[in-house]
């Protein structure tokens, strides 16, 4: 984040920054891609990354990596790898490797990125490219940057035995390693012996490393010193490894490690390849109950403030299954101790630092206890121990102390801290421009700590070699500018800024030629002692030079022109050049001015002032208007234009240039000033250049177009001159052309003769391009009338220098022949001729095209006529007039027609007209007539053509009878009392708006009333029930009444059912169906009927009884029952006149007590409700359900 030196400055200093990093950014931002160095050397199938960076770009600080590679084979050929940018940019030999993440590339930063092949083939060896594609405003730079690769074979071999060794305790243990390679480049080979216990990291045991350095691993550092390792050549390529005093702690599998190292051109050592041998299982058995004890640490020599381990081992049988306690002791005083329950017990002053958490003492594993400081102090240098005692356990579960050991003392050292950092310091560029700004890069390189501060100092040393500081940053983060320097950095020329940790900025604006000299950057690192006060460590320092060009060096003007004789109204530059060549952000202010023609004195023209204004002199008014004075955008240098040149601008010019620099305190201050030579201007007047259009033409169009008529001026003398055009039209019967129109030089239009004569006022059309070397004449809405030949006569016009017009020449142009027609009559309509015959109810669409029309103007009226059958003239049906108009035939009108009909236009020339529901009286032959009408010139319209289109006959049916009923026969026999279905079954019908009536009829030789018909053989079908098409059901007939059930089961299947069926119920039944149809009005009319074939219908009897027989025999029924009651009522008669004549006095009251008696229950006892049908023979209907 920036400091900024005093809250008040904060706008002014922010103002400053940006427009200075807006006046330098395009000057300095120079990208730069850098690669990392090579050749380098890599074996096969190892892992390899390459670096690429990029710097100083513009844009976004995301930045995108393209890697392409130049094969040996064809190095001029771009091969294309990998890209952060598009998945489709590697060539296919390299698209499975990039796809499987063989290769790849890892973002470290927006600005930098790593190239990697994680398995290297011989392939690879070639130049690499890293290309950056551009964000900046414009190229400038560098965009990409090459490095070669190349693939070597992996030659290193490690052998060793592999094998599994016995040994005891205090024996010697020999193990040998042969390592070989064959690499033709100069590398080096390190070998390594490591120990690895199962489930455990491996111990590094010895190490010869690739500078020849012998280095024993923390565990084993102790031994090494003491001499029981050591490692030994003894052949060109076989090592042996020896330990002497083997202790139960070397128990493991050895085995050795060797790689080979190769120095890359940045100085590195790099590993190329790492392999190992095969192990040696080594056991160590123990002797006896001895106890070991080994006092370990990493190193003797510290540094204050680092933290230190010691460890202490056991090296003792069975430790898991023994008792010990652990002092730890420095200088013979205690530090702490262990008892057998692992509890610390530390003593006052280091319990203390326990408290503080800077010492730690602990327990690993039952052979391993630590001591751990981890701030060590100065007073921390002398002489740690451990001393291990055995606990044993008596026979009362006591423990008394057994044998007591303790190694030999580890001394260590404790130095005082001192400043390991490193300082380098960066410009932006070693020598500027005076005004430009200096940007300083301080960066921390190497051995800074992060729990440190700096504090940062920035000093000049001038060429006297005297010291001034600049700006301090102290370790706190605030700014303190130097004295020299406060009221500069109070108005914001100074900003220092601290960009991340350890790298800090210092950027001085708008410098002085003061300013040059050596730039020191003073770094200061401080540490904060345990008792928190910042103790400082140590300082470094480093410089870089800057000189600073002044700004008045080889300051110089000359004024030049390229046309130091002009023409009357034409325009001359006169240019001030300026050396050298200053940014466009260098402050110059520059002066033109002038002598009259015939004048000793000069006078101020104009002034480009130095911030960008322009001031103008008040002597020559009149310049300003024709004088445009333009500074270069880079560079200082001003370009005076002056157009529309007279007398008044020739003279002698000259220009007077101003080198300013602006002060931080926004003063200004003239540097130099200097004048140019002197530009004599001469003024001529203009010589003739006009011609016009000679060529011939001929135009043929018709009526009503409009007639184009141009006149071109081929050349002109000058951009500003203008032109008076007269128009003509010559006709055969005239000797002379006749005016039509002018137009002045001042564009003032006048009428000729002809055009007031014709009536052509209202009809001309004048136009004069932007160019304005063509005019044109348009005669709109021409007439046969307007035939003849027209030309046009030009005059130049030039403003002279005082402002009057005057004419310099004239001109008369090519002849152009027009003659007007009448259009041709194209009318034409569609003739194909078509039949169509439709059902009843459907829709129909004819069509009227118009395939050609005489002009694309016209207006067309659409007519449809109909001939119907038995009538002797068409119809008209309906009218489309020109003015869109929708008109009703007599036909539509006086009929329901005119509801049906629809007429439209989908697209110009058809015409569509649909009757919708059509019925039988729609049938006849239709056809169309179209009308084009036309716009004469006098805007009056005229049927210009007519056309008929083709017939088209309609014949309107009504739908065919489909009608198909099951006419299949059937026997049923159902028992009395029973019930019996009567199904109808549709089996097509005639349409899906069909609705049906269904009646179901009996087959009987006699009457028996109810609805009955009687067919040719005098049998009577009697109606049992009929259902309409409205779904109304008629009454039921007199003997099923009551007992008839209907079902729909679906669309096309009726069922009836007949409940407690008696043997009068048996004969033929059968179903009628009546298909009925809605016409296009809505009204239902019957179209077909069928009857389905017969149902013999056989009624079982329950028994035989006198009752069964009798009523089931006609001549049994009228023997029994009809021809006795005669005979009987005689008698009954005669029996009843005798008695009342012998009992007059009884005779009544008997007659009433007997005779009803007999009368009424002999029908009960005598018949039954079945038996009785026949209505003529019920003695009381009463009784009759």
């Amino acid at each position: 984040m920036p400091f900024y030196l005093l809250p008040f400055t904060k706008m002014r200093c922010l103002l400053l920054e940006l427009t200075s990093l807006l006046l330098l950014g395009s000057i300095f931002a120079q990208r730069q891609v850098t690669v990392q160095e090579g050749p380098l050397y890599r074996t096969e199938n190892s892992h390899i990354t390459i670096w690429c960076n990029v710097s100083d770009y513009q844009g976004p600080s995301e930045q995108n990596f393209q890697w392409s590679i130049y094969l040996p084979s064809l190095p001029e050929r771009e091969v294309q790898i990998v890209s952060t940018m598009d998945p489709s940019f590697p060539y296919a030999i390299y698209t499975q490797r990039v796809r499987s993440g063989e290769i790849y590339v890892e973002k470290i930063q927006g600005d930098s990125a790593l190239l990697h092949i994680t398995e290297l083939q011989d392939r690879d060896t070639g130049v690499y490219e890293c290309h950056t594609p551009t964000t900046d405003e414009r190229y400038f730079g560098s965009y990409s940057a090459k490095m070669k690769l190349i693939v070597i074979p992996d030659s290193l071999r490690v052998t060793s035995e592999a094998q599994t060794l016995n040994k005891v305790q205090h024996d010697s243990l020999e193990l040998r390693c042969a390592v070989s390679k064959t690499t033709v480049q100069h590398s080096h080979v390190s070998i390594a012996w490591y120990r690895k216990k199962a489930d455990e990291p491996a111990v590094e045991v010895v190490s010869l490393s690739r500078d020849f350095v012998l280095h024993a691993g923390s565990e084993y550092s102790q031994r090494h010193a003491s001499g029981d390792i050591r490692l030994d050549k003894v052949g060109e390529t076989l090592s042996k490894l020896t330990i002497y005093n083997l202790q139960s702690s070397d128990e493991g599998e050895f085995y050795c490690e060797a790689a080979e190292w190769i120095q890359d051109p940045d100085g590195t050592w790099y590993a190329m390849t790492r392999k190992r041998s095969e192990g040696t299982m080594v056991y160590v058995e123990g002797t006896d109950m001895d106890i070991n004890v080994r006092l370990e640490t990493e190193k003797r020599t510290y540094t204050v403030g680092e933290p230190v381990e010691f460890r202490c081992i056991l090296e003792v049988q069975n430790v898991a299954k023994r008792y010990f306690s652990i002092s730890w002791a420095f200088n013979s005083s205690l530090i702490a101790s262990f008892g057998a329950n692992a509890v610390p017990v530390l003593n006052s002053e280091f319990a203390q630092r326990e408290a503080l958490g800077q010492l730690k003492v602990s327990k690993e594993s039952d052979s391993v206890y630590i001591l751990k400081i981890y701030q060590l102090r100065l007073e921390d240098s002398g002489k740690y121990n451990c001393r291990v005692t055995e606990r044993l356990k008596t026979s009362t579960g006591e423990f008394i102390d057994g044998e007591s050991k303790r190694p030999k003392n580890t001394p260590i050292t404790v130095l005082p801290l001192k400043t390991n950092i490193s300082v380098e310091v960066t410009n932006n560029a070693p020598s500027v421009l005076e005004g430009e700004s200096l940007r300083f890069g301080c960066n921390v390189r190497t051995g800074f700590r992060p729990q440190n501060r700096l504090s940062v100092t920035w000093q000049l040393v001038d060429k006297q070699n005297r010291r001034s500081d600049i700006v301090q940053l102290d370790r706190e983060g605030t700014l303190h500018p130097g004295p020299s320097y406060i009221e500069r950095s109070s108005y914001g020329g100074i900003q220092m800024e601290q960009i991340r940790p350890g790298s800090f900025t210092l950027e001085i604006f708008n410098s002085l030629k003061a300013d040059e000299g050596h730039y020191e950057c003073r770094i200061t690192e401080w540490t904060r002692r345990l008792d928190g006060e910042w103790q400082m460590i140590g300082e470094r320092h480093n410089s870089s030079a800057v000189s600073i060009n002044a700004l008045d060096a080889g300051f110089a003007v000359t004024a030049i022109s390229r046309t130091p004789g002009v023409t009357y109204n034409e325009s001359f530059d006169l240019q001030c050049i300026i050396k050298p060549h200053y940014p466009s952000w260098v402050p110059v202010s520059v002066t033109w001015r002038f002598q009259p023609a015939g004048s000793t004195e000069f006078h101020d023209l104009v002034t480009f002032t130095r911030d960008g204004g322009v001031q103008w002199g008040d002597k020559y008014s009149g310049f300003r208007t024709r004088t445009a004075i333009e500074k270069a955008e880079s560079s200082n240098n001003v370009r005076l234009s002056i157009s529309r040149a007279s007398d008044t601008e020739a003279g002698k010019y000259q220009c007077v240039a101003e080198l300013w620099r602006k002060n931080y305190n926004s003063s200004w201050t003239r540097l130099a000033d200097r004048t140019s030579n002197l530009l004599e201007i001469r003024v001529l007047r203009p010589v003739t250049k006009l011609q016009v259009s000679k060529s011939k033409r001929s135009v043929t169009l018709v009526e009503n177009r409009a007639i184009p008529l141009n006149c071109s001026v081929k050349s002109q003398t000058s951009p500003d001159s203008h032109f008076a055009v007269l128009w003509y039209v010559h006709k055969p019967a005239d000797t002379d052309g006749r005016l039509i129109l002018k137009t002045t030089h001042n564009s003032v239009f006048e009428y000729g003769t002809y055009a007031e004569e014709e009536g052509l006022k209202g009809r001309l059309q004048f136009e004069r391009s932007l160019s304005g070397g063509l005019f044109s004449l348009t005669v709109q809405r021409a007439q046969v009338s307007d035939t003849g030949s027209y030309y046009c006569h030009v005059e130049e016009w030039l403003l002279n220098p005082n402002h009057a017009w005057y004419k310099l020449a004239e001109e008369v142009s090519g002849r152009t022949e027009v003659t007007v027609k009448l259009p041709d009559n194209l009318l034409e309509v569609n003739q194909t001729m078509k039949n169509l015959t439709i059902l009843e109810n459907e829709w129909v669409t004819m069509e009227c095209l118009v395939t050609s029309r005489s002009s694309h103007a016209s207006h067309l009226s659409v007519e449809w006529y109909v001939w119907k059958p038995g009538r002797p003239e068409k119809e008209e049906v309906v009218k489309l007039s020109r003015q869109a108009t929708f008109l009703y035939g007599e036909l539509a009108t006086a009929s329901d027609l005119k509801s049906r009909l629809r007429l439209e236009s989908p697209s110009p020339g058809l015409y569509l007209l649909t009757i919708q529901n059509m019925t039988v009286q729609d049938s006849g032959t239709y056809s169309c007539r179209v009308e084009e009408w036309l716009l004469d010139p006098t805007n009056i319209w005229y049927r210009r053509a007519e056309s008929l289109s083709g017939l088209t006959t309609i014949v309107v049916k009504q739908p065919d009878a489909s009608l198909q009923v099951d006419t299949t026969s059937a026997n049923l026999t159902v028992p009395e009392q029973g019930q019996f279905h009567l199904d109808c079954t549709i089996l097509s019908v005639s349409s899906q708006e069909s609705r049906f009536a269904v009646s179901w009829v009996i087959l009987k030789t006699k009457g028996r009333g109810g609805r009955t018909s009687r067919n040719k053989d005098g049998e009577e079908k009697e109606v049992l029930l009929r259902v309409g098409l409205d779904a109304i059901f008629s009454p039921e007939a007199s003997p099923w009444e009551g007992r008839l059930r209907f079902q729909r089961l679906s669309t096309t299947l009726y069922r009836l059912t007949v409940l407690q069926a008696g043997t009068t119920d048996g004969g033929n039944y059968s179903c009628r169906v009546e298909e009925w149809l809605p016409d296009p009005r809505g009204v239902w009319y019957k179209l077909a009927e069928e009857e389905s074939g017969p149902i013999s219908v056989y009624i079982q009897d329950t028994g035989s009884s006198l009752q069964s027989v009798t009523c089931s025999n006609d001549a049994l029924f009228y023997f029994v029952f009809f021809y006795p009651f005669p005979i009987f009522g005689i008698l009954i008669i005669t029996i009843l006149l005798v008695r009342f004549k012998s009992r007059n006095s009884s005779k009544n009251s008997e007659g009433k007590n007997g005779v009803p008696l007999l009368w009424i229950k002999e029908p009960h006892l005598n018949y039954s409700p079945t038996c009785l049908e026949p209505p003529v023979l019920s003695i009381h209907p009463g009784t009759i359900d």
